[in-house]
């Protein structure tokens, strides 16, 4: 990139110079990190259930590759490419995840996959940027247009969209998407009688959600039973925290990876805390803090509305996604089956979050053209 001069005309010449060059060495560092951790962590798991020793490093490798690739193409798009795909990628993932409960793979009781070329698609991941694209766009064309029903729209997809994942059921995604979706529609402007409202049925479906899915009571109870032993899973990650201490037992020297079923996904940050100990955990916090706070930080100098409603639903969606699997790998809330952005394996999680984070370099990259127009040009 020495070579690129600012007076270079040239597509990737406009986009070095234009796109925040900070926040791509950060996610950079969490691709290198998610592919030594796929290392450590999955060659275990791989024994375990007889498969190739590499097999999840091999294929990990590609997924981090691709997502990187799709980090860079994505954040060439301009704000109304940005929406344009956004749109695209939530139709594309709600006639997926549609097909998922006709055709789809069930899995410890839940229809979430389609089998493609030998690889496993969780449609459900994709939407969750594209869903919040599309808000942003609704909500923002609202406010700039009185008579277009964005806010009737957008409160149509996203009880779609989250209809569609507690059939499946996924509980922890429509977890996700229902506070992505409330952040974007609290900041657009909502009234606060509407916010409570919206609070107060949130609460009422985590209620609903308790009571109707065994496998959400279950957690919970065993969770909030001070008499109960905490789940299996949760309980050797917590021993790997306490084994590796500060610094860690070393690369290669942990053992709750030779245990724990899910060490190379859910419970990789476990894996972490063991082998690299508590200096590499707080670096994995610092990391995906800066990057959520810098892309605030850039957002704050624009007055585009849709941008601004874009990047915090993109922003909310990485910060919760993080802050739930590690909060659940230090047992602080019950445990939910959701990847560790970057570190964790899978194709689809990985690849989704790289199409969310190109979106936000896209849409923070300067441009001449910043102070205007909410429906982003």
């Amino acid at each position: 990139m020495s070579a690129l001069n600012r007076t270079d005309t040239s597509l990737i010449g406009r986009w070095w110079w234009t796109v925040d060059r900070w926040t791509l060495a950060a996610v950079a560092l969490l691709l290198a990190f998610g592919g030594m951790m796929a290392l450590a962590a999955s060659p275990a798991v791989a024994e375990r259930i007889n498969v190739e020793p590499f097999h999840f490093v091999k294929r990990q490798a590609v997924f981090l590759c691709l997502g990187a690739l799709t980090i860079i193409g994505v954040s060439l798009l301009s704000p109304k490419g940005v929406r344009r795909l956004g749109i695209l990628v939530t139709l594309g993932s709600i006639f997926l995840m549609i097909m998922t409960l006709l055709v789809g793979v069930e899995i410890k009781g839940a229809s979430r996959w389609l089998n493609m070329a030998g690889f496993s698609l969780q449609p459900s991941e994709f939407v969750k940027p594209g869903l919040a694209i599309v808000a942003a766009w609704l909500f923002a064309k609202r406010r700039m247009e009185p008579g277009f029903p964005g806010f009737q729209m957008s409160i149509a997809f996203y009880l779609l969209t989250v209809g569609v994942l507690l059939m499946q059921p996924d509980v922890g995604m429509a977890f996700v998407v229902s506070v992505v979706w409330g952040t974007q529609f609290f900041v657009a402007g909502l009234p606060l009688f509407f916010v409570a409202l919206i609070a107060l049925g949130f609460i009422g479906a985590g209620v609903g959600a308790y009571f109707t899915f065994d496998h959400v009571k279950f957690r919970v109870d065993r969770f909030f039973d001070a008499d109960a032993d905490i789940g299996y899973q949760a309980s050797r990650a917590i021993e790997a925290f306490q084994k590796g201490g500060i610094t860690g037992r070393g690369p290669g020297e942990g053992r709750v990876k030779e245990v724990l079923p899910d060490a190379h996904a859910d419970f990789i940050f476990a894996v972490t805390g063991e082998e690299f100990g508590l200096l590499a955990c707080l670096f994995l916090v610092a990391l995906y803090a800066f990057v959520v706070l810098r892309g605030f930080g850039r957002i704050m100098k624009r007055d585009d509305l849709f941008v601004l409603l874009a990047v915090t639903g993109l922003l909310s969606q990485f910060a919760v996604q993080a802050l739930v699997n590690m909060a659940s790998s230090v047992s602080l809330i019950p445990p939910k089956g959701m990847t560790l952005p970057f570190i964790s394996y899978g194709g689809s999680s990985t690849l989704a979050l790289a199409l969310g984070i190109g979106m936000v370099l896209a849409l923070t990259r300067t441009r001449p053209d910043t102070h205007g127009g909410a429906h982003g040009r």
